[in-house]
């Protein structure tokens, strides 16, 4: 698969988590907890939308920055690991404490939790559309030149996969 193809399937996830993120947001801003079917189906879908996303980013993305053998991409790619290893968790813990139960018990809490917890999920999508996946883009830019220098329509050092991991 493309570069050009995995950047638009991640920054189209990041616009899905944005959307999850403002009605979930907008439930959290009501007085009183919504039915639980509905709080249910937006973290569902909140959490299934991050658990993907993560993962190829963490098979797919990280990985292409660590061989891309540019020191300036390699860092950063170490960064936003360490960084993403950290929210990652905090959204499991955040995730798995949250039950049914737990949010019918304690409304204001839940609330102030899930401010929080989106608070640094917003942060982290607003970095990585500004520094990270223009960087990744220009990989795909300087990748695109040298199968065309190449003429065989495809580079063996860049190739993409979802299904690669490190």
């Amino acid at each position: 698969m493309s570069i050009g193809h995995e950047m638009r399937r991640l920054r189209a996830e990041h616009d899905a988590l944005a959307t999850l993120s403002r009605i979930l947001m907008d439930l959290v801003d009501q007085p009183d907890p919504p039915r639980p079917t509905e709080l249910c189906s937006v973290r569902g879908m909140l959490r299934d939308t991050l658990v993907r996303h993560l993962k190829c980013e963490d098979w797919v993305l990280y990985p292409r920055l660590k061989a891309s053998g540019d020191a300036a991409l390699i860092r950063m790619a170490c960064e936003f690991v360490a960084e993403m290893g950290d929210i990652a968790d905090d959204f499991e813990v955040y995730d798995s404490k949250w039950t049914e139960d737990m949010v019918a018990a304690d409304w204001p809490g839940f609330c102030h939790e899930t401010r929080a917890v989106l608070g640094l999920l917003a942060i982290r999508i607003e970095r990585e559309n500004e520094d990270l996946y223009p960087a990744v883009e220009r990989i795909g830019v300087a990748e695109a030149a040298l199968v065309a220098a190449d003429g065989q329509g495809r580079s063996d050092n860049f190739q993409l996969s979802a299904t690669r991991q490190p």
